[in-house]
């Protein structure tokens, strides 16, 4: 059995920075859930799906053969044997996950290889709702948020440092759109685990949140 540890909070609050280096420190796996339904929302978005239209969610998911290997340390996300990390951070992908990622049929379809992951390997696993649904019996649970504006200026500078030219007061809004539909939406919503411990990230540093982390392991 592995030891596992979920990390859960909303967009932008530094999941997937804080979670790759726990796991790097700690030399356990990283699954990177948020990265398999963007692999999901890619798969759907090539098959033309509407991401308002259930009903094709449903039917169409169960195509997508997703699967996460390690190629010389980098995590690589494998869709129907071919390798979509180039993909995995664009916009469109990012809206079609953040909608999609509600399906119940998507959820399922991705949850037993989540599961079985975190049951033969020690791992890390970041995302929406590792520790209340995917893994509740997880050994350390933590909430990680910061406030909305940090998230956007962070967000903002990424694609600044892509050489775009975004619009803050944009990403603002779309960080609280996502918040809210991602804390309101039917099956598995976003929110703090009881057993979680919640880590604000608004004011420390990459290396002081990981430490808070790591610490807790090493115990």
């Amino acid at each position: 059995m592995g030891y596992n540890i979920a990390i859960d909070g909303p967009a932008g609050a530094g999941k997937s920075t804080i979670a790759k280096r726990v796991a790097k420190e700690l030399s356990f796996i990283y699954v990177d859930t948020g990265a398999m339904y963007r692999a999901m929302a890619i798969y759907l978005l090539d098959q033309k799906v509407d991401a308002e239209d259930s009903s094709a969610i449903e039917k169409t998911c169960t195509g997508a053969d997703i699967s996460i290997r390690y190629e010389n340390g980098e995590q690589v996300v494998l869709l129907n044997g071919e390798n979509v990390n180039s993909r995995l951070r664009d916009e469109a992908v990012g809206e079609m996950a953040s909608v999609t990622s509600a399906n119940a049929a998507v959820r399922a379809h991705l949850l037993d290889l989540q599961r079985n992951l975190a049951a033969q390997y020690d791992v890390v696993m970041d995302g929406r709702d590792i520790g209340t649904t995917i893994l509740p019996d997880a050994d350390i649970k933590i909430y990680l948020t910061a406030s909305v504006d940090v998230r956007a200026e962070r967000r903002f500078k990424e694609l600044q440092e892509k050489g775009l030219s975004p619009v803050f007061e944009e990403i603002r809004a779309d960080i609280i759109e996502r918040d809210e539909r991602d804390m309101n939406r039917e099956v598995s919503p976003l929110r703090q685990a009881p057993d979680a411990v919640l880590v604000d990230s608004s004011d420390l540093t990459i290396e002081e949140v990981t430490k808070v982390i790591t610490d807790m392991v090493r115990r």
